[in-house]
């Protein structure tokens, strides 16, 4: 992906890696607009970034996806990358009823949305001469963490969304991106998953990430995540069980 001279929008801007792409992006000159929930964060990352654009966005309404959408095409009319990044983390018992209310939000944020708002700037999209749609996803799309059942599956869902996408608009000006974190020091779980040890610094994951993403690749993967990303296959059960043995304890 050509890392300067875009138009961006990045949907959780408001912090962790979507702040941290937002910034790192903003810097090599691009127009940048975040997005999300939460007003007070937006304004506080575009006050640090001057020229930096925010609007708020809550994914798991379609009312507010599409207008948001019809504001983006109008308002910024070279929008060429979207980076779908907002996303939930919470908790769950597969083992155990289900709380619904966890379920549906959790689907309805981190699938339904990017496929939302994806199929409402495809076509501001595919106008442009060079464009691209990524998708943040996670290294528990393809080794999951059972104490995060819902989330995990929802990150292996938007993985085969984005093969099926990238097949469908190969020959098209939109190169379809999957963006794989390992963990990271974020707060997505809460306040004490900024502080793991075992969990990648957010810099250095950016650091690389935007080393990677200015590669012809379409997969954005660091080097930590590689243990998660290639265990999928015949003997897989093994793995998961020693990855989730070592984390429940300490994301529970």
């Amino acid at each position: 992906m050509n890392l300067t001279g875009n138009t961006i929008f990045i949907t959780g801007g408001g912090s962790g890696i979507g702040r941290g792409l937002a910034e790192a992006l903003h810097a090599k000159g691009n127009q940048v607009i975040i997005s999300g929930r939460r007003k007070a964060a937006l304004d506080e990352v575009v006050g640090a970034n001057p020229g930096m654009d925010s609007i708020e966005l809550d994914v798991e309404d379609p009312k507010s996806v599409a207008a948001v959408a019809a504001t983006l095409i109008t308002k910024y009319p070279r929008l060429n990358v979207l980076i779908n990044n907002a996303g939930i983390m919470k908790s769950d018992d597969p083992g155990a009823a289900v709380d619904d209310a966890l379920l549906v939000s959790t689907v309805t944020t981190n699938l339904l949305g990017p496929v939302r708002l994806t199929s409402a700037l495809i076509e501001q999209l595919k106008s442009q001469e060079s464009a691209a749609v990524a998708y943040v996803t996670s290294g528990l799309a393809f080794t999951p963490l059972a104490r995060s059942a819902v989330y995990s599956a929802t990150k292996a869902a938007v993985h085969s969304y984005i093969l099926s996408q990238r097949y469908v608009l190969k020959g098209t000006s939109v190169r379809v991106l999957e963006i794989p974190p390992p963990y990271v020091q974020t707060e997505l779980t809460g306040p004490g998953q900024a502080l793991d040890p075992r969990a990648m610094p957010l810099k250095e994951y950016i650091d690389e990430t935007m080393a990677v993403l200015g590669t012809d690749a379409v997969e954005v993967a660091v080097q930590r995540v590689g243990m998660l990303r290639n265990n999928p296959g015949p003997n897989e059960g093994e793995f998961v069980e020693k990855f989730n043995d070592m984390m429940v304890p300490r994301t529970t």
